[in-house]
């Protein structure tokens, strides 16, 4: 019924129009994060020249005190470039140039770039990979994001759980399943509460002191745009399960 000119919109035309909102609305949001960055970039540089200046005075009234206020201020903008940065992250993770990849090999590389940051905190990365693994379609540069994203939070659990207990490690394991691969990232950390486990995908949740609450919901959204899932299982002291699976490319003959 149309009463006073009020048009009615079935209910899948009003989903595209809100879609399209949406998709707007993540667009200009992008875009004025982007622009953001250009004056906090030079705010960031002055207070840098303007503390070097400060430090060559002598005797300058208040200079202690100056200085650490601009600490303060340099620290910020620091901490709000991070911020813009995963932002820029999140509306950008759709954009994707899918092509057929080993999901071995493409893991391994990731797993290898990581290990010196975990041997240097003195967790083992041990690695189990199917063979005869069937291919995928991934951008890579989205994909190892996500996947180094994981195994950042995971070695942080670990050093947040302890630091001389033995069975730290991280286990990368990748198999078969059904129609699609899926790719298993395990800690020995301090797993996570059921409230934790809860909000962990929701934008500007964190439970880390600074952090931004991007980096998981990013991961999730990159996943998902590759038509995969993602799954997480935890328990407190026990450690974490992600298992993140990919539609795998229909063999020929």
């Amino acid at each position: 019924m149309n009463i006073s000119g009020v048009k009615d919109f079935s209910p899948n035309e009003l989903n595209r129009r809100l879609e399209e909102q949406y998709t707007e609305i993540a667009r200009l949001a992008g875009s004025l994060a982007h622009e953001v960055k250009n004056p906090l970039s030079t705010i960031r540089l002055n207070v840098g020249l303007l503390e070097e200046e400060i430090e060559e005075l002598e005797d300058a009234p208040g200079k202690n005190r100056i200085l650490k206020r601009i600490e303060i201020v340099r620290r910020e903008t620091i901490r709000l470039e991070e911020l813009l940065n995963e932002f820029l992250n999140f509306t950008r993770a759709g954009d994707l140039e899918l092509l057929p990849v080993d999901a071995n090999q493409e893991l391994k590389e990731v797993v290898e770039f990581f290990k010196p940051q975990a041997h240097a905190a003195n967790v083992e990365v041990v690695e189990y990979y199917s063979n005869d693994l069937p291919t995928i379609r991934i951008d890579k540069r989205s994909f190892n994001r996500a996947v180094l994203n994981l195994l950042i939070n995971a070695l942080q659990a670990i050093v947040a759980k302890d630091s001389d207990q033995g069975g730290r490690e991280i286990l990368v394991r990748t198999r078969p399943c059904g129609s699609e691969v899926a790719i298993d990232l395990i800690d020995s950390g301090c797993g996570m509460s059921d409230e934790t486990l809860s909000k962990i995908f929701e934008p500007f949740f964190s439970t880390k002191v600074g952090g931004t609450g991007l980096g998981l919901p990013t991961v999730r959204k990159i996943v998902e745009c590759h038509g995969g899932r993602i799954a997480i299982q935890s328990e407190v002291d026990r450690g974490t399960q992600f298992t993140l699976t990919f539609p795998t490319i229909p063999r020929i003959g």
